[in-house]
């Protein structure tokens, strides 16, 4: 539960009106067109080195920074697409040139702790000083202003933490899980205090699938699939919220048959017309027709 925050449905987020019938039985085709997140959660070893965790698993997490990461923005650059990329400040010290990167190719970066530490574990205080701790080491690398976005590591958040990205001017959050569609949380005691909240998901997470239950390629490819299409069919969902918000790792995702499993989903989105974004991008947009 979010103290204090309102989840509320606004005018721009009523749903859009369903096919009529034209005379002689013919139907009005209503073009819906899907905007597509594609984020990366670039944690690197930044868990492995909290943990104190021994060789081997770290070198699990510096793969996102040799193999992985180059993988992903070829691809990028490859079909002309952003993505937005939650980057631990930890790595952002740890490994500039890769995030400079980033930023060079117009991506965006977005904070996703320092050391990819667990939020609800986390008094006030060092909620505080981690994420501006975070904020600064990727600021200095994508300027002033540059940071719009947060996403908590693990999803997990204390009561307050999205009070307080949104007293730091954060216009939006991507931890949750209350609806499948962006929407508006407000914080009446602060000032300004409105935040776009971009859901996510278990089933549109790389990890879980890859890492954990060690599913195969075609299984996923088909569930992200199908979870995209019916973002195409749904009735209840209005043009500008209709969302498909993927979870990704440069550590997963980045290895080869992954990265090829990747570039089947883009290729196919883009042949149904999806339009490609930061979030930050489409936060911007959501307040703007506020």
């Amino acid at each position: 539960m979010i103290k204090k925050a309102k989840h509320i449905l606004t005018k721009s987020q009523e749903p859009r009106p369903k096919a009529g019938g034209l005379p002689g039985g013919g139907q009005v085709i209503i073009m819906t067109e899907v905007i597509v997140c594609l984020t990366f959660d670039y944690d690197a070893e930044s868990v492995q080195i909290r943990a104190r965790e021994e060789a081997v698993r770290v070198s699990k997490g510096q793969f996102a920074v040799k193999r992985g990461m180059p993988r992903i923005l070829d691809l990028f650059k490859k079909h002309r697409i952003q993505g937005t990329f939650f980057t631990c400040g930890w790595v952002a010290d740890q490994y500039p040139e890769t995030v400079r990167e980033i930023v060079s190719q117009n991506h965006e970066i977005a904070a996703h702790g320092y050391l990819h530490e667990n939020f609800d574990t986390l008094s006030v205080y060092e909620q505080k000083d981690v994420l501006q701790k975070t904020h600064k080491a990727l600021e200095e690398i994508g300027g002033p202003g540059s940071v719009k976005g947060f996403r908590a590591p693990y999803w997990r958040l204390a009561h307050n933490t999205l009070q307080l990205i949104t007293e730091m001017g954060y216009i939006y959050d991507s931890s949750l899980m209350t609806d499948d569609r962006p929407y508006i949380l407000q914080f009446p005691d602060i000032a300004g205090g409105t935040l776009v909240e971009f859901p996510v998901e278990w089933f549109l997470d790389d990890w879980p699938l890859f890492e954990m239950k060690q599913k195969s390629p075609s299984s996923v490819f088909e569930t992200w699939k199908a979870q995209f299409d019916a973002l195409l069919e749904m009735d209840d969902i209005p043009e500008g919220h209709r969302v498909f918000n993927l979870t990704l790792h440069p550590s997963c995702t980045g290895h080869a048959y992954r990265i090829r499993l990747l570039e089947r989903l883009i290729e196919h989105m883009k042949a149904a017309g999806a339009k490609f974004s930061t979030m930050a991008t489409v936060a911007e947009d959501i307040l703007a027709k506020e």
